[in-house]
């Protein structure tokens, strides 16, 4: 597998072996996986738990078979549930009914998390590698994902009369879409005229060249260029350090990213690449559960700066926090942009997760994309079979294309298939029987995350076939 892995990461496709389409290759790959022990440290859904309509006490577990267990590629919404999580919720749950709210400030001796009011800090060590912090103050983790963006824009989107736009790409995340257009009309403007959209190409491919020409011709009237390290729909990964660069040389004075799809999927260099800031969720690639607290950059050259921001308790210093006096001294770095007490469960979970990544070792993220790519480009080597044999073709229309980049280098774990148009609904209520859980977008489109952490190279395989045998039947 070394040397897939060694072409897929110099952005090549290298040629399969003519049994590549085998159960037998797949499974053999599997066997040279050097990151597969990680799989073992998940729960994953199960055919039959997928069918449970009440709780019954039983969860999926270490008693399951592998042809029990469901083919989980959605990681790029939810990912699977890692087993130290359920050892950190019960660690903290002991904690808080043993000794109340000296928890604040006690770590019981065998617990794996730190004080409740250290842990956000903890999980910012963590984090290092993750998103390729200089020091751990450049992080902090926080809120949610919204949330930490309004939080930046409040302290970046500065308009003026000149300098009024923000920059994004044609298909945002809603979530983030909503969040810049409210901001934007908070400074009685009009999006209409503040929001410039970076178009594709009809395939929908954001080319560098694109957004490189539209960051210049609008940069004289930006105030903020706000871009997804990862297109959540296409799955594209732009490259962020050339567009900071970009963005940066014409005047601009912030870049920020969401890193929604990102982290925890790629590789990171926030602070060499001089992002001016971050956001992310924790609950996709990161593991850390539903809704679980969110992550944020914020580089270095900006702790010294008095920049404006929204201020609240746990922003302030830890030395005065408990002072409860009306002036605000800011914690450093990225943590002084906290507001209320953090939940500490929420952030035993993050912790947890976040550990998972830890034990994969140094540059674990390196580690972890080895795999990724590889596990990806078997995917799309299957898939582009199916083209070939013309699966599921209407006439001249075949079945369904990938409108994820084809170059490994411009894609995470992640490959998007976008159906023929009236057959999204059948192929999906197949998968969903056939035990295979991924991600439909209407109206045509299907989400496909290999997840390294925790997928197979067979599950590639028995998923390309289940998918082949779904196109055949609608």
């Amino acid at each position: 597998m070394d040397s897939l892995t060694t072409a897929f990461r110099s952005g090549q496709k290298p040629s399969f072996p003519a049994e590549a389409g085998t159960l037998e290759y797949a499974q053999s790959l599997d066997q040279q996986d050097k990151l597969g022990h990680l799989r073992k440290e998940f729960n994953i859904p199960t055919r039959t738990s997928l069918k449970k309509k009440a709780l019954n006490g039983v969860s999926p577990g270490e008693n399951d078979s592998e042809d029990e267990k469901s083919i989980y590629f959605v990681g790029n919404s939810l990912g699977a549930q890692p087993k130290a999580v359920r050892r950190a919720l019960e660690s903290q749950l002991e904690t808080w009914a043993s000794i109340g709210v000296n928890g604040h400030f006690s770590t019981l001796e065998n617990s794996p998390l730190s004080s409740w009011q250290d842990l956000a800090e903890s999980c910012a060590r963590k984090s290092v590698d993750l998103v390729g912090a200089a020091v751990p103050e450049e992080i902090i983790y926080m809120n949610t994902l919204t949330a930490n963006l309004h939080l930046m824009m409040a302290s970046f989107y500065k308009p003026t009369a000149e300098r009024h736009k923000v920059i994004i790409e044609w298909k945002p995340f809603p979530s983030d879409w909503y969040a810049i257009q409210s901001q934007i009309r908070h400074h009685n403007l009009s999006p209409s005229t503040s929001l410039i959209e970076i178009q594709p190409t009809p395939d929908l491919y954001l080319t560098t060249e694109s957004i490189l020409a539209t960051i210049t011709e609008h940069a004289p009237s930006t105030a903020l260029v706000l871009l997804p390290g990862i297109q959540y729909y296409t799955g594209q990964l732009l490259d962020i350090k050339t567009i900071t660069a970009h963005a940066h040389s014409l005047g601009i004075p912030c870049v920020g990213w969401d890193l929604a799809h990102a982290a925890g999927n790629v590789p990171l260099c926030l602070h060499d690449w001089n992002v001016d800031f971050a956001v992310w969720c924790t609950y996709k690639y990161i593991n850390a559960g539903p809704g679980s607290t969110a992550g944020l950059f914020l580089h270095q050259k900006h702790h010294s700066r008095n920049l404006d921001r929204l201020e609240g308790w746990y922003g302030a210093d830890k030395s005065v926090r408990f002072l409860m006096e009306k002036e605000f001294k800011p914690g450093k770095g990225a943590s002084g942009w906290q507001l209320s007490n953090p939940s500490a469960i929420d952030l035993a979970s993050v912790s947890a997760a976040l550990g998972v990544f830890e034990s994969v070792g140094e540059r674990y993220m390196e580690r972890l994309r080895g795999k990724a790519v590889v596990l990806t480009g078997y995917l799309e080597y299957l898939l582009e079979g199916l083209i070939r044999e013309g699966v599921g073709r209407k006439g001249e229309k075949q079945a369904f294309r990938i409108i994820t980049p084809g170059d490994p280098l411009e894609r995470g774990t992640q490959l998007s298939l976008m159906l023929r148009e009236g057959i999204l609904e059948g192929v999906s209520k197949v998968l969903a029987e056939e035990g295979v859980v991924c991600d439909a977008r209407k109206p045509d489109v299907i989400r496909v995350a290999p997840v390294p952490m925790y997928c197979r190279f067979e599950d590639v395989w028995r998923f390309v076939e289940i998918f082949k045998g779904a196109l055949a039947r609608v």
